[in-house]
């Protein structure tokens, strides 16, 4: 895609969606305005990825939906951790400006821009003038320095939940969401989730289809719920098989997940005894053959339940557990609710945008 630059302002403008600049005065109406902070050392994919949602997020007469720009504690421009510099406002050129989603990005250091004070008393007082507020990543942290998120629900980057735990007794920290909604405060996951949580803003702001659009656009898939684990259970096995040992049996159960996968079936493809080959697998995986089997099935009837009309018993069948029955005892030990519950929570053809929201945030 050809990018322009703008003349006056430095601003990258997509040609077919006729951005209007950042700094325009003359913004429609119904365009809501969305500050992104950044500092130096921030990730810059916590950046792109939201900021790209709220690019090719369009009003019904094709216009953009969304007035994103970044800003920044002092008025000078920001390096990313890449290296790339990002131009910036500083806090005070907004003055009065009425926001409506306040949106703060996370780095490898979690810490420092937290303890920047110029940083995080601007952030309070943008957030006290912002209809919505969020996270991005270890951006959390920022967040939770102004108080704002104490007594809230919240999550961050997976691997720096109990440092955050640990500094804020206050906040109830949760491991597995890859974005939770508590009343208007907004926090996410590692990197990527912050597109979840921007296409999730956007089906709020205005419709799931609106969402499911930019989505496309993005070459996204479909929506992921709050609720679903940052981490797909076949992701956390490859990351305990750091030798790559089961590699080709993992991809091989992933795509046969409605076929044998007893032990003696698993130990066969791997020319190994089953008892040589469930102790190996325990070894390195931290798992037995069983657990992972069962939580790459779970992972596929999520999916099936969220994205599909398939009955439950069709999508019991389909992911391996052979009956309904089998699949709700499987889904209460893991997920904690039975599948039925789990669609009707998360699932597109059983509830709207707003139920599937409201489950994940308990405060409105």
């Amino acid at each position: 895609m050809v990018w322009r630059q703008h003349a006056t302002h430095g601003r990258l403008l997509k040609p077919r969606h006729a951005l209007i600049a950042m700094t325009s005065r003359h913004k429609p109406v119904s365009q809501r305005t969305v500050p992104i902070v950044v500092f130096d050392g921030v990730n810059l994919l916590d950046v792109a990825g939201p900021m790209q949602v709220f690019a090719d997020a369009l009003l019904p007469d094709g216009g953009p939906a969304y007035d994103c720009f970044l800003i920044a504690a002092r008025a000078r421009g920001v390096l990313a951790d890449t290296g790339v510099a990002l131009p910036a406002r500083p806090f005070a050129s907004l003055k009065r400006q009425p926001i409506d989603t306040l949106l703060v990005m996370g780095g490898d250091d979690a810490e420092s821009p937290a303890q920047d004070r110029k940083l995080v008393n601007g952030v309070t007082r943008l957030a006290g003038r912002s209809r919505r507020v969020g996270a991005v990543c270890t951006g959390t942290f920022i967040l939770a320095a102004t108080g704002l998120l104490a007594g809230r629900r919240a999550v961050t980057h997976w691997s720096a939940c109990a440092r955050l735990r640990s500094l804020y007794s206050d906040i109830a920290v949760e491991v597995d969401p890859i974005f939770i909604k508590d009343g208007h405060l907004w926090t996410s996951g590692g990197v990527t989730a912050g597109i979840d949580l921007a296409l999730a803003m956007v089906a709020e702001d205005l419709g799931r289809p609106a969402a499911l659009r930019t989505a496309k656009r993005l070459v996204m898939p479909m929506l992921r719920p709050g609720g679903q684990a940052q981490f797909s259970s076949l992701l956390t096995i490859q990351c305990a098989d750091a030798t790559g040992r089961f590699e080709a049996l993992h991809a091989w159960m992933a795509d046969n997940l409605a076929a044998d996968l007893r032990v003696e079936r698993l130990a066969e493809r791997v020319h190994m005894s089953p008892r040589s080959f469930a102790r190996h697998y325990r070894e390195v995986t931290r798992r037995t053959p069983a657990k992972a089997v069962e939580a790459m099935r779970i992972d596929a009837a999520k999916a099936l339940l969220e994205g599909t009309a398939q009955s439950v018993t069709a999508v019991a069948r389909a992911c391996g557990f052979g009956n309904e029955e089998r699949m709700r005892r499987a889904f209460l030990r893991s997920v904690k609710v039975a599948p039925s519950a789990y669609r009707a929570a998360f699932g597109a053809p059983a509830a709207s945008s707003a139920s599937r929201v409201s489950v994940v945030a308990s405060r409105q």
